[in-house]
């Protein structure tokens, strides 16, 4: 039997520009074998938890860091032997480490110096990241087990029946779980993302184009099997005398710096409005019976959404950005509408892709599909990159409301506050109709007063008479 080649597996830029990531779980451990696509760690960058799938078959020889390591984007974390008699080689040993020249990795010699993978996402990424010392002393991998050397045999074409080899379909790990759910084999989609990738409306579109059975159809068969629920990855506290400290890493460490550079580099100016939504209200009670919003989540953020995606639409050149270093304004004729969560993690504001383009219903599925995924701390990095106008819903807490900082990059941010109650003048007679204040901050460099005011003038003007989303749309 040929001996087997070693693959390092290097930590990816899972964050298009992040630099680093801790491991928080390993799904797997030396001797396991592993399969293409299969899902062998969960990592946590400044922007959200990840699971990296490895992109080989082969058997795990040994894991470089310890859960809870925070290791650089570049650096090798898991070595995996691939080829004949991967699982009958000997692991190497902990003290005996590899020269240097021996650490790089296979796929490196077929691309250009300097340049590594990217696994989440595709193509690949510049870096000068060197490896960093091991922290701590690595137990000895386990043998893997007998039958690891067979099974590894026949994915190699080598045992009684030769895989049959075909193009994997390009999708992003939280796409290929929603194919899994939804029982949809990738392999089947016509993918419409940037170079032929597999997005969330794709997989929606082959299950209506099925008509497919509700999601608890049975799972694609080559779908990986679910991996174990990872541990809370919340910063670890520790109480002194009279405190408690809490290590400020992660979503919440980037969130602090994101805010502090906007509040001091984009002048921010906000203004207010209150609003009669009444009508809003009565429309959204409408909307829950009717069959179009069967299955969805219809509140109104939902009407509120809408209604400021039709103040963009009369008043594009709020959809904009600064660009500091070519000194122009950028003007983007799409709207990615991002929508602040809190999480476990902290702060998050992923944003709904071509939001513009979206009919109500539409809208509604991807509102609650944002949430749903926000809250269950599954929010990928891609959800988080690119947005261009951001709603903020601090009425949920009780809050009037607020004085929203951008978000850097965006040039507009709306908060909504609570919906109360309260005495209004209606039709010349004080009645109690149903209030709230909105808050609107933007970036004064590129957007003047009278620009700033008539959206958030057409915002108030649709949420008191909702047919307006009609009329100027």
């Amino acid at each position: 039997m040929t001996e087997a080649s070693v693959r390092e597996f290097k930590m990816p830029d899972v964050g298009e520009g992040l630099t680093e990531a801790e491991i928080l779980k390993w799904y797997v451990q030396p001797g396991d074998t592993v399969t293409d696509g299969q899902v062998v760690c969960e990592v946590e960058t400044a922007k959200a938890a990840v699971e990296l799938p490895i992109p080989y078959d082969g058997v795990v020889r040994e894991l470089h860091f310890p859960e809870g390591t925070t290791v650089d984007v570049g650096t090798s974390i898991i070595a995996v032997a691939v080829g004949d008699g991967a699982a009958a080689e000997p692991v190497r040993e902990a003290e005996a480490p590899a020269a240097p020249e021996a650490e790089a990795a296979p796929e490196a010699e077929a691309a250009p110096e300097g340049r590594q993978p990217v696994l989440v996402g595709y193509g690949v990424a510049t870096s000068s990241t060197r490896r960093r010392p091991r922290k701590g002393t690595q137990a000895p991998a386990q043998a893997a087990p007998p039958a690891a050397a067979a099974i590894q045999a026949e994915m190699n074409g080598h045992g009684p029946t030769a895989p049959v080899t075909r193009e994997r379909p390009l999708a992003k790990p939280p796409v290929r779980k929603l194919a899994k759910d939804l029982g949809v084999d990738l392999a089947t989609v016509t993918p419409t993302g940037p170079d032929g990738i597999i997005t969330r409306e794709d997989v929606h579109a082959a299950v209506t184009a099925a008509q497919a059975p509700e999601p608890s159809a049975a799972p694609a068969a080559q779908a990986p099997a679910p991996a174990p629920a990872a541990p809370s990855s919340a910063p670890v506290s520790y109480d002194t005398a009279r405190e408690t400290r809490v290590p400020v890493k992660g979503v919440r460490k980037a969130t602090a710096a994101a805010m502090v550079g906007s509040a001091f580099t984009a002048p921010h100016v906000t203004e207010f409005v209150t609003v009669d939504v009444t009508r809003t209200m009565k429309l959204v009670e409408e909307l829950k019976q009717d069959k179009e919003f069967a299955g969805l989540r219809v509140n109104p953020l939902l009407l509120i959404a809408k209604a400021l995606l039709v103040a963009i639409r009369r008043n594009p050149d709020i959809n904009a950005s600064w660009d500091e270093a070519a000194q122009e304004i950028v003007v983007k004729h799409y709207v990615n509408l991002g929508i602040a969560a809190a999480t476990p993690r902290g702060l998050i504001v992923p944003n709904i892709k071509d939001a513009h383009a979206k009919t109500l219903p539409q809208l509604a599925e991807s509102l609650g599909e944002l949430v749903s995924t926000a809250r269950e701390g599954k929010t990928s990095p891609a959800a988080m990159q690119g947005g261009t106008v951001t709603i903020t819903n601090v009425g949920v807490f009780g809050v009037d409301t607020g004085t929203p900082i951008l978000n850097p990059g965006e040039s507009a941010i709306l908060a909504v506050g609570a919906i109360k109650l309260q005495p209004w003048v209606h039709k010349g007679k004080v009645k109690p109709r149903q209030v709230t204040t909105l808050a609107l901050s933007f970036d004064h460099r590129l957007v003047d007063g009278e620009l700033g005011s008539k959206v958030l003038a057409d915002v108030a003007a649709i949420l008191e008479q909702p047919k307006r989303l009609l009329t100027w749309a």
